[in-house]
């Protein structure tokens, strides 16, 4: 006698470690394809600001960019270090008023609740921009200097800050108004 089939399909997973408040998140985000509410809210406060603790919702389509960049990667259960979530303009325009050129954009899709700065531990920054460039899902920037990538489900588009030549903004897509999206 043969098992039934069930036609469930498993569920997506995302383990985050946020760099800057410590904590760490092991949470199913989807369940037979359809988003987890309990799953999705644990992500929105883990990704808060931690400057200001405000969360917002995130497009959930980031989390699937998240486990989609794993997969690519070939390490589906990696931890995703979190650089920055999401930002509060307050937050947003202390980054942006730090220095005299940041790379932080004016009109950033973190304070819309579509980006994420990461690192995944044991792989290089220059190996997961290819990845999530390959991915075609958003916009990416590359930060070889403060070794992070930033990805958002904005626009495709792609920039980097620092690293090269004294160039600090480089881009290989025009972008409206010649704002920078980090």
């Amino acid at each position: 006698m043969t098992a039934p089939k069930t036609g469930i399909i498993a569920g997506l997973r995302l383990k985050l470690h946020h760099l800057h408040t410590g904590e760490s998140i092991d949470v199913a985000y989807k369940e037979g394809g359809q988003y987890s509410d309990q799953g999705v809210g644990m992500l929105n406060h883990f990704l808060r600001d931690h400057r200001t603790q405000d969360t917002a919702d995130y497009d959930p389509r980031e989390f699937d960019l998240l486990h989609a960049l794993l997969v690519k990667l070939g390490k589906p259960n990696a931890t995703i270090d979190i650089v920055c979530g999401y930002r509060t303009p307050f937050s947003n325009n202390f980054l942006r008023t730090r220095s005299a050129d940041t790379g932080v954009a004016e009109h950033s899709q973190h304070m819309l609740s579509k980006a994420i700065d990461i690192r995944i531990p044991g792989v290089s920054t220059l190996k997961l921009r290819n990845a999530a460039l390959a991915l075609g899902m958003g916009g990416v920037g590359y930060y070889p200097t403060s070794q992070f990538v930033h990805v958002d489900v904005g626009p495709v588009r792609q920039w980097q800050f620092g690293g090269g030549r004294g160039t600090q903004m480089a881009s290989t897509h025009t972008r409206k108004h010649g704002r920078r999206r980090a």
